[in-house]
């Protein structure tokens, strides 16, 4: 795992994104074992409190399952959960406000899906 960048957020949800990232990209596999808290604190140099607080909020989220004595795993479906709520999320961060600009300049959705063509193009 790469390190946490400093973005202002909470350094919990920062250790909770990067492992969801790893989900995504596929370096974490469902059903793989999550490196451990004090792995984590280790790493990063955090408290274990710290890192335990975003491990959590991912098993609150269900992208993670724990294994009692055994570890945190990577929940079954947690790849597509994580893609569904990212799509959704970048629908809401990006096209809300492109159709929003659209409208203003008088532009239908087959105006916007043409220019959208044209700069995949380019």
């Amino acid at each position: 795992m790469v390190g946490v960048k400093d973005d202002g957020r909470p350094l919990f949800l920062r250790i909770a994104e990067q492992i969801e990232g790893s989900i995504v990209d596929g370096s974490l596999a469902e059903e793989a074992q999550v490196p451990s808290t004090n792995e984590l604190a280790a790493f990063h140099r955090i408290n274990p409190a710290t890192a335990a607080k975003g491990v959590n909020q991912l098993v609150a989220d269900g992208v993670l399952y724990k294994r009692r004595g055994i570890g945190m795993f990577v929940a079954t479906g947690a790849r597509t959960l994580l893609l569904e709520r990212r799509r959704e999320e970048f629908a809401q961060e990006y096209l809300a406000p492109l159709l929003a600009e659209a409208r203003k300049l008088g532009m239908d959705a087959d105006q916007v899906r043409k220019m959208i063509d044209t700069w995949e193009e380019a």
